[in-house]
This record gives C-alpha cells, sequence and structure tokens, in this order.
C-alpha cells in the first residue's frame, strides 16, 4: 500500500470512528494507531479521551486538533532527551524542539493548517453555531469534517519526509518565531 493509501484509509477511519461513538480526538488518535505502527500499545488511545469537547468539553483547543497532535507524537515525538549534561543537554533540547528542522516546526503546522481552513481552532469557536443544540446532526457533520482533515493533517505529516517537513517555516506562534 503506497503513501497516498494509507493517509485515505486513516482519513476514512477516523471519519467512520465518529459514527462508532468515539469522540473528536479518540476518532484521530485510534485511526493513527490502528494503521501505524508506532511501538505503543493500542491501549495508549485512552489518552486522547480527555480531549474530547476542547477538553472534557471545556471548549479550548479542538479535541481533532489534539487527537492529531497525540497521533504524530506517537510517530515523532521524543522518546528520550539528549544526552550530556548541564548547559549542553539544554542547547541540544533546545535544538530538536526550535531548530531546523525541529519538532515544534512539524507540530505547529497542525492547529495552523486547521485554523487556515475553518478560521478557527478552540472547540467553542469551531462550534458557536451549535452551543444550544450540541448534539444536533448539523454539529455532528461539522465536527466530522475536522475530524476527517486533522487525521489526514496527522497521516501527511508521519508519512512526510520528517527533516523536510520539520524545516517548514513557523505558522502563527506564541513566541513570534519566523525564519
Amino acid at each position: 500500500m503506497n503513501k497516498e493509501e494509507l493517509i485515505e484509509q486513516i482519513r476514512q477511519r477516523a471519519r467512520k470512528n465518529f459514527s462508532l461513538g468515539y469522540n473528536c480526538a479518540e476518532c484521530v488518535t485510534e485511526a493513527v494507531l490502528s494503521l501505524v505502527e508506532t511501538g505503543l500499545p493500542p491501549e495508549v488511545k485512552k489518552l486522547a479521551t480527555g480531549f474530547g469537547g476542547g477538553i472534557g468539553l471545556y471548549g479550548d483547543t479542538c479535541g481533532a486538533v489534539a487527537g492529531a497532535v497525540m497521533a504524530v507524537s506517537a510517530v515523532h515525538g521524543r522518546s528520550v532527551l539528549p544526552e550530556g549534561e548541564g548547559k549542553e543537554v539544554l542547547k541540544k533540547s533546545k535544538e530538536q524542539l526550535y531548530g531546523k528542522p525541529g519538532l515544534y516546526r512539524l507540530f505547529n503546522q497542525i492547529p495552523n493548517r486547521i485554523k487556515e481552513k475553518y478560521g478557527e481552532t478552540l472547540c467553542r469557536e469551531l462550534t458557536s453555531k451549535w452551543h444550544a443544540a450540541w448534539l444536533s446532526r448539523e454539529h455532528a457533520l461539522h465536527c466530522r469534517e475536522i475530524i476527517t482533515d486533522a487525521a489526514e493533517i496527522a497521516a501527511e505529516l508521519i508519512f512526510s519526509d520528517t527533516d523536510e517537513a520539520a524545516a517548514k517555516p513557523f505558522g502563527t506562534n506564541v513566541e513570534n518565531l519566523e525564519d
């Protein structure tokens, strides 16, 4: 199976997961953990549950965005810190995260791409039309589209050349970092 077929399988599995009762974060995480070898046990998907509804229905970062971050982390996240001591290890760690390539550049793409398409990344804003009718069909269909897009973004980042993807310019970020 080629990369494009795997990405499409992940998209469709995440989309179907929503109709099976998974929440937004679980949809994306489960799809990736089921179709990509991460070396992690399948039970890891339990970590996604609390991120649904923007963290327990609080309405902050969209659960699908959080699920995509967890999915990409399952493949590209740090399992150990750099070796060394004192300032040396701090410098290496900073380079791993902020460098070019750097992991923050990789993960920064997820919320920026969702915001580019939907105008927001906060659950409460993405779903503001349905606050009075949270369990409506229209709300579910809207969230299903975001879930599908988030799963696609995660899969694309997972299957892309990591150094190339992690060297892309930062999008919007709290430190106002630019290239």
